[in-house]
């Protein structure tokens, strides 16, 4: 901002100095307004052409005194638009090689692609929620947005099968197509299907009639928006401290109470071992309120004998600091 606001005090203080130099040959050598004009820009720009007309002593001393002041300044003006115009590009390019950069580094993120209203909100809560996403956008208009809370962007075409590999698809975890259309969001879906077989993808439908075939083109979860938005605004009215409570350990910026999912990984201290064998209420204070096995099966407040097992996601309820000193022991 500093240079900006720098760059367009030199631009004024140049227009004040042929503005000057005109109205003084005017008046001094009774000059047209071209003639002063003239006589002024070839004056600052030190081109030596030749003069409208003989001075006399007036104009003479008018002219020294207007090179002095004059010509440094229109020079130091056109040297700074100069600088600034090839640092500003170099600084744009340097800026846009820094992030491929920094996105070839990432492992086991999310690529979203998308960021609207509903792509932009999706963002913010997987920055609350300490995940690392790469966000490709074709429009300029959100490039602040991004730039601002510090997260990776591509500025280009997400159908576009070389922008996802840019994207770093092949080390993805996941992907969002939240797209502004059903047909775009099904593109996406089957090309990174194609690129990264394994890649956990959820997409974006905005009619019902896209679910069927966002599902067929390879994505994992669909979600529709308008129909989730709806359910809410029931469950608010028929449960209303359900959902306060839901929506509180939901919520990626509290730290009184939020619930987590966790993956069991093989080198756990706590794999096969059975739930109150391992502690995590005694030493934790954390509440165990499910575990999903490994072939999808779902165990609702799961009993005291249950084994946690490797590939079991266990799912718990308690403090931010005590969720993460689980998902340590949990997948070290």
């Amino acid at each position: 901002m500093d240079q900006i606001r720098h760059f367009r005090t030199l631009i004024l203080m140049s227009v004040l100095v042929i503005l000057g130099g005109t109205v003084g040959f005017m008046i001094i050598e009774d000059w047209s307004f071209l003639d002063a004009l003239y006589m002024t820009i070839i004056t600052i720009s030190t081109v030596g052409y030749k003069e409208v007309g003989d001075l006399d002593e007036s104009g003479r001393f008018f002219v020294i005194i207007y090179i002095f002041f004059g010509v440094g300044l229109f020079m130091y003006a056109v040297a700074f638009m100069a600088q600034f115009m090839v640092e500003g590009r170099l600084r744009e390019i340097l800026g846009r090689r820094k992030l491929e950069n920094d996105i070839k580094k990432l492992k086991n993120h999310y690529v979203v692609c998308g960021y609207g209203r509903i792509g932009s909100v999706l963002c913010e809560n997987l920055v609350h929620g300490r995940r690392q996403l790469v966000v490709v956008e074709q429009n300029e208009k959100h490039l602040d947005r991004l730039n601002k809370h510090g997260i990776l962007y591509l500025l280009a075409d997400a159908t576009d099968e070389e922008t996802l590999l840019k994207a770093g698809i092949n080390q993805a975890k996941g992907l969002v197509a939240a797209l502004g259309t059903d047909a775009e969001n099904v593109f996406v879906v089957l090309t990174a299907r194609q690129l990264n077989p394994d890649l956990f993808i959820m997409a974006r439908a905005n009619v019902q009639s896209s679910v069927a075939k966002l599902l067929a083109a390879g994505s994992n979860k669909v979600v529709s928006p308008h129909d989730i938005g709806a359910k809410r605004m029931a469950e608010g009215i028929l449960h209303p401290n359900v959902t306060d409570f839901l929506e509180l350990a939901a919520s990626t910026t509290q730290d009184d109470i939020n619930m987590e999912e966790i993956p069991v990984a093989e080198n756990s201290r706590l794999a096969g071992v059975a739930l109150f064998e391992s502690n995590i209420r005694k030493d934790l204070n954390l509440i165990i309120i499910a575990i999903k096995k490994s072939d999808g099966t779902m165990s609702f407040n799961p009993e005291f004998s249950a084994l946690i097992t490797p590939g079991d996601t266990v799912i718990a309820v308690g403090k931010r600091q005590n969720l993460s000193e689980l998902e340590r022991i949990l997948n070290p």
